[in-house]
């Protein structure tokens, strides 16, 4: 069979623009626990979101991995979801990081300047040693550490995000994550919630 000819012009599709809300916008700022996968129904051994948050319509901004705790974003707003995921943004994610070992002023310069990574080198990076180190709240189940291995706190700020970023940086520095928490994405912080808890953010 012969191609059929069409008479028209032919017309491209325009790419697709977020969607915007049905209502108001919203923006809830989430505590996610660890266990928690960045979903609303549970997956294995992880729990949904849909354990913690009634609140039809929203969608996560950004995930975050079910053995990491801290800051998870969720919005209706398509057009809002959009400009904290895309990588074109750079929102900046803070993380508090729980490392095994002390890392020297090298290790710390490593991150700052970029690692080597399996899908290329990172961008360069915000790192500091958190003194005084926190007081965090207990995680369930605990980290399991060495007796012999001292660990510590550090402040890492990063502006892309790759699958288990973090963890993979610190680890190519010597200093593997036992302990991961984001603490702010942007503007928005943890501040005030305990774990399991959301509330909505001022957009």
């Amino acid at each position: 069979m012969r191609p059929r000819k069409s008479g028209g012009p032919v017309r491209f599709l325009k790419p697709s623009r977020p969607a915007a809300p049905a209502g108001p916008p919203r923006l809830l700022g989430f505590h996610k626990p660890y266990g928690v996968v960045s979903q609303f129904t549970p997956e294995g051994r992880w729990q949904g979101l849909k354990d913690f948050i009634d609140v039809p319509g929203v969608y996560v901004a950004g995930r975050l991995d079910g053995d990491s705790e801290g800051l998870l974003l969720l919005t209706n707003d398509g057009q809002l979801q959009a400009r904290i995921t895309d990588p074109r943004h750079k929102m900046a994610k803070t993380y508090w990081v729980q490392v095994e070992g002390i890392p020297d002023a090298a290790a710390l310069q490593q991150l700052r300047d970029g690692v080597n990574l399996k899908d290329g080198r990172t961008l360069p990076a915000q790192v500091r040693m958190l003194d005084p180190q926190p007081a965090m709240w207990p995680r369930h189940p605990p980290i399991r550490v060495r007796q012999s291995v001292p660990d510590c706190w550090i402040e890492l700020i990063i502006r892309e995000g790759r699958n288990r970023q973090v963890r993979r940086m610190t680890a190519a520095v010597g200093h593997p994550t036992l302990r991961l928490v984001r603490m702010a994405i942007g503007p928005y912080t943890l501040d005030g919630l305990e774990p399991g808890q959301w509330t909505d953010l001022a957009l």
